[in-house]
């Protein structure tokens, strides 16, 4: 069972879907599962393999489960066997402590472009724990360590595929900007920015406008990309971007923590 559960984890991440570990940790008294049972456990609270226990044992499990899909965070839950009402329903003479820990795929970042602006930012968001992909003619391995995956045979963008919740960073210095931000603004992506000055900004999304674009999706994109930090240096530009990008994760509001 271990090995079956660890191929499907490996399967999971490989296509970037979210499940939940559970593990039986503790057992006081009789119990039907052992110490150490595991299930992995999908968004919909659904067992996909493993066994912890079963009858309300599962449906405790699951339902914490997807409070941790909800906060990120684990959680240890105790599991009452003797408690036919507040407890399981299935007095078994014991109780057992399980571990329920999400498995979340890391947010992606898709980078269109190059130079060091793009380069600086595939570094700072892979440290902040993003996968990164770079989509651009001129990217190479050398100038984009960091990055999960690089396309470099995709002149029209064909291949830019965000899907929902992930990152989109348009610096294709005007060339591919069209392209690349009308397949952005048509999927489900948390975040699409335009690096550029404000007044390319305004002409790129003009365009959009014109090819049929409403005000409501042209809002989604943000451009000029990234928070006023006064950033003049690539570095200091590729902060501005990735530090909006981290507030927008983690619900941030961009005020100074020490307010006198």
């Amino acid at each position: 069972m271990i090995c079956d559960i660890l191929d499907l984890q490996l399967e999971l991440r490989q296509v970037r879907r979210p499940y939940a570990l559970a593990t039986v940790v503790e057992i006081l008294g009789s119990s039907s599962a052992k110490p150490a049972a595991k299930a992995l456990i999908d968004l919909n609270g659904k067992v996909m393999a493993g066994w912890v226990g079963g009858g309300c044992a599962q449906s405790l499990v699951s339902g914490a489960a997807l409070a941790c899909f909800e906060t990120g965070e684990p959680r240890m839950i105790d599991v009452d066997l003797n408690d036919e009402v507040f407890g399981a329903g299935m007095p078994c003479g014991g109780s057992m402590r399980v571990y329920v820990e999400p498995v979340l795929p890391k947010p992606l970042l898709w980078l269109m472009g190059h130079g060091r602006i793009v380069e600086s930012l595939c570094e700072f968001a892979y440290r902040l724990g993003f996968e990164v992909i770079v989509n651009d003619p001129q990217a190479t391995v050398e100038r984009f360590p960091y990055a999960g995956r690089i396309i470099s045979d995709d002149c029209r963008y064909q291949q830019l595929q965000p899907q929902v919740g992930d990152f989109v960073v348009v610096a294709s210095h005007h060339k591919g900007d069209y392209d690349s931000l009308t397949r952005a603004v048509q999927s489900e992506a948390l975040y699409i920015a335009l690096v550029s000055s404000r007044k390319r900004a305004d002409l790129v999304l003009a365009r959009l406008a014109q090819e049929g674009f409403d005000k409501t999706s042209l809002a989604r994109v943000r451009a000029p990309a990234g928070l006023n930090l006064g950033a003049k240096l690539p570095e200091e530009i590729a902060l501005s971007i990735v530090s909006e990008m981290v507030l927008l994760r983690r619900g941030g509001n961009g005020e100074p923590l020490n307010r006198i």
